[in-house]
């Protein structure tokens, strides 16, 4: 399936008490081509991060509480889908909060999707600016997706990836947990999307392989694994493109991310979008609730 190709793109933050990177991630993202709407989704955060977004010229929606990396990618998404012209919709770069000034280097994300060549691109990072685990969750993810679409990815975890509005809308519900960014491969790939691997260089902060590293990569296997034992891929998805945008995006009406809340099982997950420009008033994401931690919304999208 070929999506109609976008002319413009917006980057998506989530970000979760990342007031010491947060800057250079959207003065980066900001520069990068095409890019003309760079959204922070404060994702209940502690810290200045939704005020220094803000000056560096970053539109912020801001999350109460903490409600995790999927919700948070719907919010922007949505908020985005508000503010795009219908007959012209942007494509979506997502990007982690961490990644400073090396957020530059994802103009190499955008090339192929904004020239009719991809649906969806992926970074592939060095393995020596990964993470630090022992690659467990990444080859259950890479098992996971060759077993479902045939297709082999080097890092199906890397959460650095840029999509067409029809493609995003063919994944949703996005998966919950540390599993939105496999959901999100097999629902594109059962779709009819393409979908490549691009060769990225860029820097983050890696989990490293101390007792918080290791709760954090147990985490990613539970929700990988949740995605391998029950999400089939499903062409066409329960989204649509129209219900990514408008009064929902701009009012703050609800709208299912998908999955089950991790701390309580049943499809109860919720993102709200609304333009908070100003980091205050209250535009409610629920969903995947991570528990409110801080280092798992920081590491999010990044494979061990």
């Amino acid at each position: 399936m070929t999506s109609p190709v976008p002319m413009s793109v917006a980057v998506v933050i989530p970000a979760k008490d990342e007031a010491e990177r947060i800057a250079p991630t959207v003065t980066a993202a900001a520069g990068l081509p095409h890019v003309d709407l760079v959204i922070v989704v404060d994702d209940g955060s502690g810290d200045a991060t939704a005020r220094l977004a803000e000056a560096a010229g970053a539109r912020v929606v801001r999350h109460e509480s903490n409600h995790g990396k999927a919700a948070a990618m719907m919010t922007g998404a949505k908020y985005a889908a508000a503010h795009d012209d219908p007959l012209a919709p942007r494509a979506v770069l997502f990007v982690d909060a961490d990644l400073g000034a090396s957020a530059a280097n994802l103009a190499a994300l955008i090339g192929p999707v904004l020239a009719g060549e991809a649906d969806l691109t992926v970074a592939n990072i060095p393995r020596a600016n990964s993470s630090g685990g022992g690659g467990r969750v990444v080859r259950l993810a890479q098992r996971t997706v060759a077993a479902r679409t045939g297709r082999q990815f080097a890092q199906p975890l890397n959460g650095m990836r840029c999509i067409t509005r029809p493609a995003l809308a063919s994944a949703l519900p996005l998966a919950s947990g540390w599993g939105v960014e496999v959901g999100m491969l097999l629902d594109v790939l059962a779709a009819g999307h393409r979908v490549v691997e691009v060769p990225v260089e860029f820097t983050h902060r890696a989990t490293g392989t101390d007792l918080a590293g290791v709760l954090h990569r147990g985490k990613q296997m539970r929700d990988v694994a949740r995605v391998a034992a029950g999400r089939r891929g499903r062409a066409g998805g329960r989204g649509n493109v129209a219900g990514m945008g408008g009064a929902d995006a701009a009012g703050g009406a609800e709208h299912d991310a998908g999955g089950d809340k991790q701390g309580g099982g049943g499809d109860d997950q919720r993102a709200a979008g609304g333009d908070n420009q100003g980091g205050g008033g209250d535009n409610r994401g629920a969903g995947d609730n991570q528990g409110g931690s801080g280092d798992d919304q920081r590491a999010a999208g990044r494979g061990d």
